[in-house]
């Protein structure tokens, strides 16, 4: 064995490019892809209210905003959830359990994320600055909801309709209940679909004495439960198209969302998960882009201009 060959220690720092990854990994930052789009059509609408041109500062500002909110809300739940995460198969090849992403890292990334959404909502407007506290709320509440309700998807649904509500708030300062319509919709259609995505969980759950609907209810009553709140979603989307005069772009936009629907909750059933990745991660990706784009044609064909 050659001297280099007989040298041990500790195993090597992972340089900050590396870490860096890692935590993007953790947070899986990729999934803003949900949210996102829903944000821009609230945004782009109020600004076709308001002058009738996109304000891309404002846009640029939304869009960090967004990411780094969620950014520090995925953080905190990993770094909450990390011992349960441990002990659940599904779950225990995530970057904090397997030290990967160290602790202190992940809470360096955490409340680096948490500056930038703050400082975001303060470039925006007052009343953005004055309401970002209350946002951050729910992002942390969710992670140990699941230790005190059975609901913790509401909590989840209630973080994730802060988004078209405030890049509403972003673009013209001012309260708006067709922002609310639509806030609803988002996070009603996200706690849906974490109801198909916690029917994985249901032993782990019930071991570990973790709470939600799946658990409790059974992997039927959840997948019921979620095509319920799908289907509010549709009318909540149909109300804010009204609300707001959307046009015939929008409605075709909704067709295809309820096809997505439709094709979500036909793959998945009590007896057959195994195209539940497919479910949550594809079609509930689609259905974000697609209604966006329907949304951006539209508002583009009645006069919103770049």
């Amino acid at each position: 064995m050659s001297a280099a060959g007989a040298v041990t220690g500790p195993p090597p720092t992972p340089a900050p490019s590396g870490r860096v990854r890692a935590f993007l990994r953790l947070v899986m930052v990729e999934h803003s892809i949900f949210a996102l789009p829903f944000a821009y059509i609230a945004a782009l609408t109020a600004m076709y209210r308001d002058g009738g041109s996109v304000q891309w500062w404002t846009l640029l500002l939304v869009t960090v905003a967004m990411v780094t909110l969620r950014t520090f809300a995925m953080a905190a739940n990993r770094i909450i959830d990390r011992e349960i995460d441990a002990r659940n198969p599904r779950t225990a090849s995530r970057e904090l359990v397997t030290g990967a992403v160290s602790v202190r890292t992940a809470w360096t990334g955490a409340l680096i994320a948490l500056a930038l959404f703050l400082g975001a909502a303060a470039l925006l407007n007052p009343l953005c600055l004055a309401l970002a506290p209350l946002a951050v709320v729910p992002m942390v509440v969710y992670p140990y909801g699941k230790r005190f309700t059975t609901y913790p998807h509401a909590i989840l649904g209630l973080a994730q309709a802060i988004g078209p509500i405030g890049a509403w708030l972003a673009v013209t300062g001012a309260w708006s209940w067709d922002a609310v319509l639509l806030g609803l919709a988002v996070g009603i259609w996200i706690g849906g679909f974490d109801l198909i995505f916690g029917c994985q969980d249901v032993a782990a759950d019930r071991a570990e004495g973790v709470r939600s609907v799946p658990a409790r209810f059974g992997i039927a009553a959840a997948l019921y439960a979620s095509r319920a709140s799908h289907g509010v979603t549709l009318a909540l989307l149909a109300w804010y198209a009204l609300a707001t005069d959307a046009g015939g772009f929008f409605w075709a936009g909704l067709v295809i969302v309820a096809g997505a629907f439709v094709y979500e909750h036909g793959i998945v059933r009590p007896g057959d998960l195994s195209r539940l990745n497919r479910a949550f991660f594809t079609v509930n990706g689609f259905i974000g882009i697609a209604l966006f784009v329907c949304a951006l044609t539209d508002l583009a064909l009645r006069g919103l201009t770049l």
